[in-house]
């Protein structure tokens, strides 16, 4: 499709005096060669970037295989620590949970043991306290003896031991606090409830056990939940020790799955070992997912860096196009663009060097450049 056709599929105003149509140059500017007429609404609407030619660093890469995993730091298990049946199971795969949150409930009778030990540690507790209070009035008072008072003191410090002691066993169980605290005004049937909470946030991957279902013995599952955040993954690559000679921790690594898409991740492991077997060095990139387009399990491919020198004028390779078998870059001038033979010297997958044809600082355009490619190649056909 020629850019006149472009231009009036995209809307662009075809018809305003103020906009000289591609096709229709000025008469001082018809019969230059190379010359791509376009005014800048059409530049924007044809969506052809542009970019200064200057110096840059050219790296030459080699391509790595790699598989994305999740990140260790990011997945939490609910266990079941007690012997139980499940009642009631709040969420189904993939539903989000909050840190903290109830995803599941629990009967089971260690529960319900160790919250009655808590309640009657806490009223004994109670009378023992009143009892100390008045002891210790009555002593103060010389009414009541010392040996009375002192075992009412002893009394006291071992209920209180007790108390403690339970309060720290449902602890233990992850019974929460608040939990805790309201357990004197809850009905007896609510002893034996058993709460799950998520310990991170984000999305759960497994389910393990269904409703009705006895956990936490040695013979039934011990794990309710997966919970996974997913925000971020792992991608682990398997490289040669030569290839990783210009790495280091912290440099950002271009990542590429089977379906072209590119992202960015950091280097934030290198194995300091090399396998025996395979003579090969594990290497771990973090990788931003907040779109979820990076799945665990899946292959991908990354590009490593093996070389990098510093050259006095660098392109993408999107900047350059080959007509008439020469490699052409497309110059912005006052009236549109200006296609320019250069000449190049080393070349990348992503980048060329070029070394002569353009000057440093011309503006050139980068991105979409075969919109120009297809444009010139229908004038030369015309004439």
């Amino acid at each position: 499709m020629s850019i006149p056709r472009m231009l009036s599929a995209l809307g662009v105003g075809l018809g305003l005096a103020c906009i000289q149509p591609a096709w229709a140059a000025p008469e001082s500017q018809q019969g230059r060669e190379g010359l791509i007429t376009l005014s800048p609404p059409q530049i924007a609407a044809l969506r052809i970037e542009v970019a200064p030619a200057g110096p840059g660093m050219l790296s030459r890469t080699v391509r790595v295989p790699g598989n994305v995993m999740m990140d260790p730091d990011r997945i939490g298990h609910v266990p079941a620590k007690v012997i139980g049946t499940v009642v009631e199971l709040r969420k189904r795969l993939g539903d989000v949970v909050q840190k903290g949150e109830v995803v599941a409930y629990l009967e089971s009778r260690e529960v319900a043991d160790a919250k009655s030990e808590f309640l009657t540690a806490g009223a004994n507790l109670e009378l023992q306290t009143n009892l100390f209070e008045r002891e210790r009035s009555l002593f103060e008072k010389k009414i009541s003896a010392e040996q009375q008072f002192l075992r009412a003191e002893n009394a006291f410090a071992l209920s209180k031991l007790r108390h403690d002691l339970a309060r720290q066993k449902l602890s233990a169980l992850d019974v929460d606090e608040a939990e805790i605290a309201a357990l004197p005004k809850q009905p007896v049937t609510n002893l034996r409830r058993y709460a799950l909470r998520s310990p991170i946030a984000g999305r759960v991957i497994d389910r393990r056990v269904d409703l009705g279902a006895p956990v936490g013995g040695d013979q039934q599952e011990k794990e309710i939940y997966v919970v996974a955040d997913l925000s971020s993954v792992w991608v682990e690559l398997v490289a040669s020790a030569g290839d990783l000679a210009l790495m280091k921790e912290g440099d950002d690594i271009s990542i590429e799955d089977s379906a072209r898409a590119k992202a960015s991740g950091k280097t934030i492991f290198i194995s300091p070992m090399v396998s025996k077997e395979t003579r090969t060095t594990r290497v771990i990139v973090s990788l931003d997912n907040a779109d979820g387009r990076w799945r665990p399990g899946s292959f991908v491919g990354a590009s490593i860096p093996v070389d990098r020198r510093p050259v006095a004028m660098l392109l993408p390779r999107s900047a350059l196009q080959t007509i008439d078998g020469k490699l052409t870059a497309f110059v912005r001038v006052q009236d549109g663009f200006e296609a320019r033979a250069v000449q190049a010297g080393a070349m990348t997958e992503d980048a060329v060097e070029v070394t002569g044809g353009l000057k440093p600082g011309e503006i050139v355009a980068v991105l979409n450049t075969f919109v120009l490619k297809s444009d010139l190649g229908k004038a030369k056909a015309d004439e």
